[in-house]
C-alpha cells in the first residue's frame, strides 16, 4: 500500500483496491460526482455503479459518519471519507473513498479500507499541490515571458514594474545568454544556472525554441574577484550536453540587442569543443550610421509611429512595430512569440508593408525595416559622430533625403561593413548568391549548380566563420545584406 502510494499515486492505489475488491473503487466528491475510478479488468462493469456511490455518499454526507455502506442485490457499496485522522465527524466537503464490491463482502475488506484511507488522503493532498504548483510554475513562467517580451519591445518602464514583483530585479547592464539544452531537460538546466549566480539572473524559457534558456545576467565588474568563473561558463561547464552563447555587456534598454548577440555567438558554440562563446567585439550596426541615420529612420517609420487604427480592435503603432520587430527577429515562429494566429500576423505585416511602402517579401526592404527599429531603438548620443564638413551644414539634410544608400556610404558604415565580411573576404560567392536569393537555400544551391544539403553545409560552416547565426532565425541576413551593399556602393563609387 505504501509502495503504490510512492510510486504510483492515487490511481495505482485504486487499481489495487479495485484488484482486492474484485469490483470497483473510485473517489467520488460528497454530491457524487466520480473523480478518480478504476475496475478490475475493463470488462468489470458494476451495475448501476454511479447510482450506488450517489446514494451512498448522499447518506455519509446527510449523516456526518466516517463510514457507510449500501447493500443491493448482488453487490454492496463500501464508504469511507477522506481527511479523517481521528475519531469523530469528518470533513463533510473531503472526497470519498468508494468501493463496490460483489456480495458477500470478503473478509478483512472494511478493515483493509480503513487503513487505505489515510494514505490515500495524503497521496491525493500531494497531488493536489502538485497541480497548484505547476500551476504557480506556469503562471510564473508566462510572467517572466512577459517580462522578456517588454524588454525586447523597448518598453522598460513597464517592465521593470513587473519584475520588481516577480524578483530578482532587472540588472543593468547586462549580458544576455543563451542556453542550448538536450531533449526535455531545460527544467533541470533552468535549476543549474540559477545556482551558478545565486539567483541573480533573471531566467526565462524562450517562448519561441522549446530547447532554449535565455539569461538576462547582471554584467561582470571590470575587476572581477581572482577564481571567480562566470555563471555562463559554469553552466557550459556542468551540463555536458548544452550549448552556450553570451552577448557584450549592453545597457538593459538594449536587450533586444544583447539577444541577437548572444544567438550569433550560440551558433559559434556549436562547433566548438568548449560548446560556449561569447559575441566578438563588433559595433551595431544602428551605432555607426550617424545622426543622418537617424534622420533616416525617423522618415521611414513615421507611417507607422503616426498611424492611428480606425477601430478599437485593430491594432495600433505600438503592436505593429512589437510586430514588426518580433517577425523581423523570429520570422514565422513570430506567431509563438506573440502569442497570435498566422492570419493575424499576415494581416498585420500587410499593414505594415503598406503603410511604410515596403515590400516586405523582399530581403532589401526587410533589412532597411529592420535598420530602422534597431537606430530607433538606438539613444542618438551613442552612435558615431558625423565627420567634419567642410562646406555647407545642409549636407547632412540631403544625405537623410537620399535615402538608405545614402547612409550606407558614409565611411564608419564602411568601415563596419568591411569589419562583418573580413572572415569571408574573397570568398563571398557563396554569401553574396544566398543573399541575393532572398536567403532561401533552394533557389542559391539551384544558382550555384550544388545540391540542397551542400549548399546548407556550405552555409553552416560560414556560420563558424562570421560567428554568426545563418539558418536559423534571428540571422545575421540582415547585416550581411547592408555590409554587402555598402562595399558595393563604394566599388562603384
Amino acid at each position: 500500500m505504501h509502495r503504490l502510494t510512492r510510486t504510483g499515486g492515487t490511481a495505482e492505489l485504486l487499481r489495487w483496491l479495485a484488484g482486492r475488491a474484485e469490483g470497483w473503487a473510485g473517489l467520488v466528491g460528497p454530491d457524487g460526482t466520480v473523480l478518480h475510478a478504476a475496475a478490475r479488468t475493463a470488462g468489470a462493469m458494476v451495475p448501476d455503479v454511479a447510482g450506488l456511490v450517489a446514494e451512498g455518499a448522499s447518506a455519509l454526507t446527510e449523516r456526518g459518519v466516517q463510514a457507510y455502506s449500501v447493500d443491493t442485490g448482488a453487490y454492496t457499496a463500501l464508504l469511507f471519507p477522506l481527511g479523517c485522522s481521528s475519531p469523530g465527524v469528518g470533513d463533510l466537503g473531503a472526497p470519498v473513498l468508494a468501493v463496490v464490491t460483489p456480495r458477500p463482502v470478503a473478509a478483512g475488506l472494511a478493515t483493509l479500507l480503513a487503513d487505505v484511507v489515510l494514505p490515500l488522503s495524503l497521496c491525493l493532498q500531494a497531488e493536489t499541490l502538485e497541480r497548484k504548483r505547476r500551476r504557480v510554475d506556469l503562471a510564473e513562467s508566462r510572467g517572466r515571458e512577459a517580462v522578456l517580451h517588454l524588454l525586447m519591445t523597448g518598453q522598460l518602464s513597464i517592465a521593470q514594474q513587473v519584475a520588481g514583483a516577480l524578483r530578482p530585479r532587472l540588472p543593468d547592464p547586462v549580458r544576455v545568454c543563451v542556453v542550448e539544452c538536450s531533449g526535455g531537460g531545460r527544467d533541470e538546466v533552468a535549476r543549474v544556472c540559477a545556482d551558478a549566480d545565486g539567483g541573480r539572473s533573471w531566467i526565462v524559457r524562450c517562448p519561441v525554441y522549446a530547447r532554449h534558456l535565455i539569461l538576462v545576467m547582471p554584467a561582470e565588474a571590470e575587476t572581477p574577484e581572482p577564481g571567480a568563473v562566470p555563471p555562463d561558463e559554469t553552466v557550459a561547464a556542468r551540463v555536458g550536453d548544452c550549448v552556450v552563447g553570451v552577448s557584450e555587456p549592453v545597457p538593459l534598454a538594449d536587450t533586444a540587442t544583447g539577444y541577437r548577440q548572444a544567438f550569433h555567438a550560440l551558433a559559434a558554440a556549436r562547433e566548438l569543443p568548449t560548446r560556449h562563446a561569447r559575441f566578438g567585439v563588433s559595433p551595431d550596426s544602428a551605432l555607426v550610421v550617424g545622426p543622418a541615420g537617424h534622420r533616416w529612420a525617423d522618415e521611414l517609420l513615421n507611417p507607422l509611429l503616426t498611424h492611428v487604427p480606425r477601430r478599437a480592435q485593430d491594432p495600433g503603432s505600438q503592436e505593429l512595430l512589437a510586430t514588426a520587430a518580433s517577425w523581423l527577429a523570429f520570422s514565422s515562429h513570430a506567431t509563438d512569440h506573440l502569442k497570435v494566429h498566422r492570419n493575424t500576423l499576415a494581416a498585420r505585416l500587410r499593414l505594415i508593408g503598406e503603410l511604410l511602402g515596403l515590400d516586405l517579401h523582399r530581403l532589401a526592404d526587410q533589412a532597411a525595416l529592420d535598420l530602422a527599429l534597431r537606430v530607433r531603438s538606438t539613444p542618438a548620443p551613442a552612435c558615431t559622430p558625423e565627420p567634419a564638413q567642410s562646406g555647407s551644414s545642409a549636407s547632412g539634410t540631403s544625405e537623410a533625403a537620399g535615402g538608405l544608400d545614402a547612409i550606407l556610404v558614409r565611411p564608419a558604415v564602411r568601415d563596419w561593413a568591411d569589419q562583418q565580411l573580413a572572415p569571408v573576404l574573397g570568398a563571398e560567392e557563396t554569401l553574396r548568391t544566398w543573399v541575393r536569393c532572398e536567403g532561401r537555400i533552394g533557389p542559391a544551391a539551384a544558382e550555384l549548380g550544388i545540391s540542397v544539403p551542400g549548399a546548407r553545409k556550405r552555409l553552416t560552416r560560414l556560420e563558424t566563420v562570421l560567428q554568426r547565426s545563418l539558418l536559423r532565425p534571428p540571422s545575421a541576413r540582415y547585416d550581411l545584406w547592408l555590409a554587402l551593399r555598402s562595399r558595393d556602393l563604394a566599388a562603384a563609387a
